[in-house]
């Protein structure tokens, strides 16, 4: 396209490539309405949680942060509302281990329930992505939607005053997913994603314990999440969003 006649919006789509990779909230509003799947990535600690919950049978609701309606909404859906770090059920992977099978809990995030939430206003097929599924969630996608648009959104982190602060953690789980796709297909954003879990794959569980976030969880008392958040590729769940909570794919069938 010649870049006189190109529009401002068509820039930061990434449109000519198949498979995409975008930041945040507002990631998610440009790239989820023009494709067909988009993968949530929260590694610290949202969609960690989401797989270990959902691999024990659980359905998983997201919600926003902080919001006093809450309650009533978990009481609605039959379920369980998270509390704060260090109560169990929580936002810590940790505390989820336990979990009763086949449970419902309301788990509101700053980052990747917000993020879930935008991309199912697109109707866009939305996944949860971490590292302990990362390759799970590729063959997933590869198989049942060959072809199609493909967004990939690192949520990220935020600093005191609400803007972004990007999180390496979900920069590299990005790439673990990214990796398995043809590389010939991945916009150069995406491509540079791959490179940092290439340049991370062999020591993934120190740079987790090493990085901003990994070090903010562990001074706070919470190493564990961060260990458990650091195995690679040690699941084969890929939660998916449907109905307004995540959930393995073969329960929506019963």
């Amino acid at each position: 396209m010649d870049n006189n006649t190109c529009h401002n919006d068509d820039v930061f789509n990434q449109g000519q490539y198949y498979v995409r990779f975008e930041w945040g909230a507002e990631g998610v509003k440009r790239l989820a309405p023009i494709s067909s799947v988009v993968v949530i990535i929260d590694v610290l600690s949202f969609t960690t949680c989401v797989e270990v919950a959902v691999s024990r049978e659980s359905l998983v609701y997201p919600y926003r942060y902080k919001d006093e309606s809450a309650i009533k909404f978990a009481q609605s859906v039959s379920a369980i509302l998270a509390e704060k770090r260090g109560k169990t059920p929580s936002l810590s992977p940790e505390s989820l281990l336990s979990l009763p099978p086949q449970s419902r809990i309301v788990l509101p995030s700053p980052n990747g329930s917000t993020c879930t939430v935008v991309a199912n206003e697109s109707n866009a097929f939305t996944i949860a992505g971490c590292l302990r599924n990362a390759f799970a969630v590729s063959d997933f996608i590869k198989r049942h939607y060959p072809g199609d648009v493909i967004s990939v959104i690192a949520c990220g982190e935020q600093w005191e005053n609400g803007m972004l602060r990007p999180a390496i953690e979900d920069l590299i789980a990005a790439g673990a997913i990214l990796s398995q796709f043809d590389q010939s297909s991945l916009s150069p954003e995406a491509k540079i994603a791959v490179s940092a879990f290439i340049h991370a794959e062999h020591d993934i569980k120190t740079i987790l314990k090493e990085c901003s976030s990994g070090r903010e969880l562990i001074e706070k008392g919470f190493p564990e999440d961060v260990i458990i958040a650091s195995e690679l590729n040690v699941s084969q769940v890929v939660p998916v969003f449907h109905n307004g909570a995540y959930v393995q794919p073969f329960l929506l069938n019963r």
